[in-house]
C-alpha cells in the first residue's frame, strides 16, 4: 500500500446521529490548522501520535514499570509518589512504546494509523443501519482535509458502494484541496466562528478570510452544506456578530444552505487537556447555562425571522419548539 492509503485517526464512532443525516459512522482525523479555545478535542490539534497520561490509572512504577523498561527517553517520564503523573513533551519522541506496554491504560495513545481498506471493513458493518436511516459516513477531525489523499480515497470507495458521505471541515485550506473531494462528498458541514477576522484570529489563531471565501465557493457550486455557529460566551454571543452572519448568508450565499445550526457552548475535553499537559483555555469561564440557552434560542428566532432555516443543536429537528 502507498502512504496515501493510510490515515491518522484519533477516534472512530459508530451509530452517531449528530454529524449528518441518519445513523452514521464517523472517523475523526488528527491535525488541525485552527486552535479554537473551546475545542473539545485537543488530541486532534497535532497530526503526530501523542501519549495521554491518566495518573489515577497508574499501578505504580514499583509494581509495574513497563513504561520505564521500553522508553528510549526515560527522562521524559515524570513520576510523583511512585505514579506516572506527566510526560516532558520536550523530551518525548512520541514513539508510543510506553502506551503499548502500559497494562492499565494510564498511558493512552492519542492516534492510530488506519488503512482505507481497514476503514471500509468497519464502515461496511453498518450499511444496514445506513439503509434504514438514510445515514452514511462522516469524516471529521481535527481537519480531515489535512490528510486529503486518504480522505479522497476513502470517500471515493464509499461512493462506489453507494454510501452517503459527509465531510465536516473548517474549510481553512486552499480551494484546490476542497475540489478534490467535491465529486465524492454528498454533504459538507462547516463553521462560521466569527465574522470579524481579528476576533476570529484571537480565539482560533487563524484569520477567517479564506474560510469565508471557501464557504462562498461551496455555495456557488450548489454542494449541500450545513453551517454551524458554536455560540461561545464572551466570544461571539452578541447580536452584532449574528447580524453580520445573517447578512453573509443572505447576501453572499443567497441563503443557499440546508440549515444553520447553533451549538451551545459546553465544557468538553478538560480531562483530555490534562492528559496532554495542556491548559484548558475555557477553564475560568462562568455563565448561567439556562440563561445562555435562552440567549441561543433568541438568536435562532432572529435567523428564522430573516428567512434562514435555523435550529439549536445538530440533529434535523429540535427536541422542542420552545
Amino acid at each position: 500500500m502507498t502512504k496515501s492509503e493510510f490515515g491518522r485517526v484519533f477516534n472512530i464512532q459508530r451509530y452517531t446521529i449528530h454529524d449528518g443525516p441518519g445513523i452514521r459512522t464517523e472517523l475523526f482525523l488528527k491535525g488541525c490548522p485552527l486552535k479554537c479555545e473551546w475545542c473539545g478535542n485537543p488530541e486532534s490539534h497535532k497530526s503526530i501520535f501523542e501519549p495521554g497520561i491518566y495518573p489515577s490509572k497508574c499501578i505504580g512504577k514499583d509494581k509495574c514499570g513497563f513504561c520505564i523498561d521500553v522508553c528510549e527517553k526515560k527522562e521524559s517520564l515524570v513520576f510523583k509518589d511512585n505514579k506516572l503523573i506527566s510526560i516532558d513533551r520536550s523530551k518525548c519522541i512520541n514513539c508510543m512504546e510506553c502506551a503499548i506496554a502500559c497494562p492499565s491504560d494510564a498511558i493512552k495513545m492519542w492516534g492510530e494509523e488506519i488503512s482505507i481498506d481497514d476503514a471500509m471493513e468497519i464502515i461496511r458493518k453498518d450499511i444496514p443501519y445506513y439503509e434504514k436511516s438514510g445515514g452514511g459516513v462522516t469524516l471529521s477531525g481535527g481537519e480531515p482535509l489535512m490528510q486529503i489523499e486518504f480522505v479522497k480515497g476513502l470517500l471515493r470507495k464509499c461512493k462506489r458502494e453507494g454510501i452517503h458521505t459527509c465531510v465536516e471541515s473548517t474549510l481553512c485550506t486552499d480551494f484546490e484541496t476542497i475540489e478534490k473531494i467535491i465529486p465524492y462528498t454528498d454533504l459538507i458541514i462547516t463553521d462560521i466562528k466569527h465574522m470579524n477576522t481579528n476576533i476570529h484570529k484571537k480565539h482560533t489563531k487563524m484569520q477567517n478570510e479564506r474560510i469565508l471565501e471557501n464557504i462562498k465557493m461551496v455555495s456557488k457550486i450548489n454542494k449541500p452544506m450545513i453551517i454551524r455557529i458554536p455560540i461561545i460566551p464572551n466570544v461571539n454571543d452578541d447580536m452584532e456578530n449574528m447580524k453580520a452572519t445573517a447578512d453573509f448568508i443572505l447576501d453572499e450565499l443567497d441563503n443557499n444552505i440546508l440549515t444553520l445550526q447553533l451549538l451551545q457552548f459546553m465544557r468538553l475535553g478538560e480531562e483530555k487537556y490534562k492528559s496532554l499537559n495542556m491548559i484548558y483555555p475555557m477553564k475560568d469561564i462562568e455563565y448561567d447555562k439556562d440563561k445562555f440557552l435562552e440567549k441561543v434560542k433568541s438568536f435562532r428566532d432572529f435567523f428564522k425571522e430573516k428567512g434562514i432555516n435555523c435550529i439549536v443543536g445538530t440533529t434535523s429537528k429540535e427536541k422542542s419548539n420552545d
